[in-house]
C-alpha cells in the first residue's frame, strides 16, 4: 500500500546560501538562534530550517521514518514573494522552480514537484507555469489563497487560469502571511486561526464568484483540511437561501460545489478527519503533512486508521487519489481519471 503526502515543503539551496552570507530575497536572512539555524523573514516571523527543506537525503529518511513512500513538494508558502518587485519574482521563481527540479531528479520518483509562480505579474505567472510544466516536468502549481489581498477569482489572473485549464494540471491554495493580522498577533493565532480562515475565504469566494462555473476543468487543493469551509457549508448553503447578495453569480447552492475542490488530511484529530470524508467522499482526499514545518501532521497515519472505513477507501485517500489528482503513473491507478 503506497502512501503519499501531497503536502510537504521545500527551499532552494540556493537561497538558502545566499541568506546564509547575509541577505536573499526580500531582507530574508539565515541566522543560528540558541544552536540551530532559522529563516529569519523582515516582517517579523522566522522558523527553523530543518535539513529536510533543501537535503534531499534528510527528507527521504524523514520519509522512511514516517512511513511516506512518495511526496508532492511545494515551495514554504514565505517565499512565494508576491509582494515584491515583479521582475525579481519572476527571477526567483525560475530558480525555485529549476532547484526543485534538479533536487527530484535523483529521488529515484519518490518525489515530485509544484511550481511557484509570479501571480503578481499574471502574464508573467503563465508563462513560468509552462515552463515549468513542459519542460521541466513539475506535476502542478502552487499559489496563495489571495495575492496580496487581491482574490483569485479576479479578472486580471485570467491568463493563469486559462494556462491551468490548458495544461490540465491541478493547483494547491496555501495560505501565507507577511504583514500582523489584527486579532491575531498572539498566540500564534496568525497561523492557527489565520491559515485555516485565508483557506476559508478563498474558497468561498471561487465559489460565490461563478469562478468554478466559468473555469469548470479547474481543480483545486486545500489544505489544511480545506479550513473551515467543509465544517461551515451549511451556514454557506442558508446563506444563500436567504440573502440575494450570495446569489448574484452562482444558481446552486455552495455545497454543491464541494466536489469541484481536493482536501488534505492535515486537521490533527480524528473526529473532524471522519466527518471531511463524510462529508465530500474518500475519493476527495489525500494524505498531507505540511513538513518539515512544526505544524506538521505526523500521525496522519493514525488518523486514517481511526476512520474506520472499510480498506479500499483508506487505501484511496492513502496513495490512489494523489497518483489519479497529479497524474503520476502507478500500477494500480489510473492517470487519466479525474
Amino acid at each position: 500500500m503506497t502512501t503519499v503526502d501531497v503536502h510537504s515543503h521545500f527551499i532552494p539551496i540556493d537561497f538558502i546560501e545566499v541568506a546564509r552570507r547575509g541577505r536573499a530575497m526580500d531582507g530574508v536572512e539565515v541566522r543560528r538562534v540558541d544552536g540551530e539555524e532559522r529563516v529569519v523573514h523582515p516582517q517579523g516571523y522566522s522558523y527553523r530550517l530543518d535539513p529536510e527543506f533543501w537535503d534531499l537525503e534528510a527528507k527521504l529518511r524523514q520519509m522512511d521514518r514516517l512511513g511516506i513512500d512518495v511526496a508532492v513538494l511545494s515551495i514554504a508558502p514565505p517565499l512565494f514573494f508576491y509582494w515584491v518587485d515583479p521582475h525579481a519574482a519572476t527571477a526567483f521563481c525560475r530558480l525555485a522552480n529549476e532547484a526543485l527540479a534538479r533536487f527530484i531528479r535523483p529521488s529515484g520518483g519518490r518525489l515530485y514537484g509544484l511550481a511557484t509562480v509570479p501571480m503578481q505579474s499574471p502574464k508573467a505567472a503563465e508563462e513560468e507555469l509552462r515552463y515549468a510544466v513542459l519542460e521541466l516536468g513539475l506535476k502542478g502549481a502552487v499559489i496563495g489563497t489571495s495575492v496580496e489581498g487581491i482574490p483569485l477569482e479576479d479578472e486580471r489572473f485570467e491568463p493563469f487560469w486559462a494556462a491551468v485549464e490548458e495544461l490540465e494540471i491541478p493547483v494547491m491554495l496555501h495560505p501565507y502571511y507577511v504583514a500582523p493580522r489584527p486579532g491575531l498577533s498572539d498566540f500564534y493565532l496568525v497561523n492557527l486561526i489565520g491559515n485555516p480562515l485565508d483557506t476559508s475565504v478563498a474558497a468561498a469566494r471561487l465559489i460565490f464568484s461563478g469562478f468554478l462555473d466559468r473555469h469548470p476543468r479547474v481543480r483545486l487543493l486545500l489544505v489544511h483540511g480545506g479550513g473551515f469551509l467543509p465544517y461551515q457549508i451549511g451556514r454557506l448553503d442558508h446563506g444563500f437561501r436567504v440573502r440575494p447578495e450570495t446569489q448574484q453569480h452562482i444558481r446552486k447552492a455552495p455545497s454543491v460545489y464541494l466536489d469541484r475542490f481536493y482536501f488534505d488530511t492535515v486537521v490533527h484529530a480524528d473526529l473532524p478527519l471522519w466527518f471531511l470524508v463524510e462529508l465530500v467522499g474518500f475519493d476527495r482526499v489525500m494524505i498531507g503533512t505540511d513538513l518539515p514545518f512544526d505544524m506538521a501532521d505526523v500521525r496522519f497515519l493514525e488518523h486514517l486508521e481511526a476512520l474506520g472505513s472499510e480498506d479500499s477507501q483508506k487505501e484511496a485517500i492513502r496513495g490512489r487519489n494523489a497518483f489519479r489528482f497529479f497524474r503520476i503513473p502507478s500500477e494500480d491507478s489510473n492517470p487519466t481519471a479525474i
